[in-house]
């Protein structure tokens, strides 16, 4: 998959979340599309386009979150890096199994994005959206199997990384 296609797709999604998100009326949850194309990544790209590619994708979402700067950057590597690690034991070249490839890194995502936000915030309380934790892993998903036809589409490869191809 090419960092501009990737890159771009991201954008355009991004922007779809935000819209669907705001008139579905979903105020204390959102649709995390990031981290099923930084989990296709972590599976098709190579190491340095998948790294920079998980980079942009987390400035972007940080650009458009409002949340604390670095925060999306710093969590979109780790679960490229965590997902090239975990993409040479496992084999997701099926919907099934690339749902539930991104169903662990969403759960991973989301408490790290909640646990760095508690430490960031200033009253030191845990952040009312640990409910909407669900929510959001059902949405992510289903928007993953939505996806999966058109990330096909974009690398149709079928090889998996080396064994110990991870840095």
């Amino acid at each position: 998959m090419k960092f501009g296609a990737t890159v771009g797709l991201a954008l355009l999604l991004l922007v779809i979340e935000s819209v669907a998100v705001k008139y579905l009326g979903f105020a204390i949850t959102r649709i995390d599309v990031t981290v099923a194309l930084v989990v296709f990544l972590s599976l098709r790209a190579g190491l340095l386009e998948g790294a920079f590619a998980s980079f942009a994708i987390g400035y972007l979402l940080d650009v458009m979150s409002g949340r604390p700067t670095g925060l999306f950057v710093f969590l979109a590597v780790l679960v490229y890096l965590l997902g090239r690690l975990v993409s040479s034991l496992l084999d997701a070249r099926s919907a099934p199994s690339f749902v539930l490839f991104v169903a662990g890194a969403e759960v991973a995502h989301s408490l790290l994005a909640l646990f760095f936000g508690w430490m960031t915030s200033k009253s030191g309380t845990a952040p009312a959206s640990v409910g909407a934790l669900f929510a959001q892993l059902g949405l992510t998903l289903l928007a993953a199997l939505l996806l999966w036809p058109l990330l096909r589409r974009l690398d149709p490869g079928t090889e998996r990384p080396e064994a110990g191809a991870l840095l």
